[in-house]
């Protein structure tokens, strides 16, 4: 039984993560912890959390607590994860993993030291769709991939007393929509088509009034000579979550991602394939960390890709330049 204290109350814990804790296998959602009083107590009765504490550093020091949920903004990852693993739990730590590449790796070196497992929330690839996609394309389905585009629009522009008001502090945050979603694309892509060896992009400001882009452009080209495109943005009325790859013999095309459609085309005609998630989107990932720690091996999200991907993120936010020849 892994004994569970999860860090951070908000909307994603309360509808995911909380669930997804209680409703796993040899899993006990043991402990919360939030600043807010009156928040913390209705969310211990909603999910029926036995222990509760208005700091988390007193949640990481209980002895009970055999694994922490980060379910925080991205500025205090680095420093809940260290202070965890140095308590010897095991941390599952949602996305983006840090706020940078350092962080990250301090994040890594701390779990690595103490001897605990890190994994990030990074849950596309669990997605029975995306797994198709990886069949399909080991098996040369569609020929050789030559071109992957995603759109991923979500209208968003929340005040500063919004439950998630802080993704529109840079400070808190990292970056907008790129940093905010585009990671879990980013994770998704590196899955599907290996290392990236150069990363460009536009991001920039086009409707929020904040100091904080809602809109970015990547363009990433891959070791194995994919190019894609990934373009993220708070700002169009439509909403948008496509994902599509064209192969020289053939395209995979999925019109909205988290409902598993598919339609795959090439020479033999066009058929529609349906893959549907789990409800819960969590819960995959969730399963896959206990089997991991009690297997003792790697869950699938490791830090390594979380790192990975505050690395992409370093070069399309231009904040350092790319390097393909980089050793972590």
């Amino acid at each position: 039984m892994l004994r569970w204290g999860l860090i951070g109350c908000g909307d994603i814990a309360h509808r995911m993560v909380a669930p997804a804790l209680r409703a796993a296998a040899d899993s006990e959602l043991l402990a919360i912890a939030r600043a807010d009083a009156s928040r913390l107590t209705e969310f211990a009765a909603a999910h029926a959390v036995p222990r509760t504490y208005t700091r988390w550093e007193h949640l990481v020091e209980d002895r009970d607590v055999d694994a922490v949920y980060v379910a925080t903004p991205p500025d205090v990852h680095c420093e809940q994860t260290v202070m965890a693993a140095e308590a010897g739990k095991h941390v599952l730590c949602e996305k983006p993993m840090a706020l940078s590449v350092v962080e990250c790796q301090r994040m890594i070196d701390a779990c690595r030291a103490h001897g605990v497992a890190l994994g990030v929330a990074y849950y596309r690839g669990f997605f029975p769709v995306v797994r198709r996609v990886q069949q399909l394309l080991a098996s040369g389905a569609i020929g050789s991939p030559v071109i992957a585009h995603v759109m991923l629009f979500s209208p968003f522009d929340p005040t500063q007393d919004h439950p998630r008001g802080w993704l529109g502090d840079r400070t808190r945050a990292g970056g907008g929509p790129m940093m905010d979603m585009g990671c879990h694309r980013i994770e998704m892509l590196l899955r599907l088509f290996g290392p990236v060896d150069d990363a460009r992009s536009l991001v920039g400001r086009l409707r929020t009034a904040r100091d904080i882009d809602d809109t970015g452009t990547a363009l990433l080209q891959f070791a194995s000579g994919v190019h894609a495109t990934l373009t993220v943005s708070w700002a169009p009325f439509e909403r948008r979550d496509s994902f599509e790859v064209f192969g020289d013999r053939g395209t995979i095309s999925i019109p909205v991602l988290g409902l598993g459609a598919m339609i795959v085309r090439t020479d033999a005609g066009e058929r529609t394939e349906h893959h549907p998630s789990n409800p819960n989107h969590h819960q995959p990932l969730v399963d896959d960390f206990i089997r991991a720690v009690a297997e003792r091996r790697s869950p699938l999200v490791t830090g390594e890709i979380g790192l990975e991907v505050n690395r992409i993120e370093a070069a399309i936010y231009r904040e350092q330049p790319f390097d393909s020849n980089r050793s972590t």
